[in-house]
C-alpha cells in the first residue's frame, strides 16, 4: 500500500447519495464546513462603475464594485439592473458584471436608488 494511501490524500469526492463532496471535511458541497461563506466587503461607500474587456475574448461588461450588500440583495439588485438595461449578466464574489457598455444607465440608475456613484477606468 502506497504513503499516499494511507495518509488519506485521496479523498471522496462524489456520492451517489449526496453528489459532490468536499474532500477535506467530506460533507456534500452545500454543507461544507472548510468553505465559511466570506464577509461581505466593507468598502468606503462609493459604488464604481467602470468597463472590462479582460479574460473575455474582448468582450465589454459593465462591472460593479463597492456595493457592501449580502449575497440575496446583490442577486436582487442585478436582477433589477439587467432588467433596466435589457442585457445579460451575473453577480458574483461582490461584483455585478452586466453584458456590454451601459455604465451610463447602471450610473443613473444606483443614484436614484441613493447610491453615491463614481465611474472607474477610462
Amino acid at each position: 500500500m502506497s504513503d499516499r494511501r494511507r495518509s488519506g490524500a485521496g479523498g471522496l469526492v462524489y456520492s451517489t447519495d449526496s453528489g459532490r463532496m468536499c474532500p477535506a471535511c467530506r460533507l456534500p458541497l452545500a454543507d461544507c464546513a472548510c468553505r465559511a461563506p466570506k464577509a461581505t466587503p466593507a468598502g468606503d461607500g462609493i459604488v464604481r462603475v467602470g468597463r472590462e474587456t479582460a479574460g473575455r475574448a474582448g468582450k465589454g461588461v459593465t462591472v460593479v464594485r463597492g456595493l457592501a450588500l449580502d449575497a440575496a440583495a446583490l442577486d436582487t439588485l442585478a436582477r433589477r439592473l439587467k432588467a433596466h438595461c435589457g442585457s445579460g449578466g451575473t453577480a458574483r464574489d461582490g461584483v455585478i458584471e452586466i453584458q456590454g457598455e451601459h455604465r451610463d444607465k447602471v450610473q443613473a440608475f444606483l443614484q436614484q436608488e441613493g447610491w453615491t456613484v463614481r465611474r472607474s477606468g477610462g
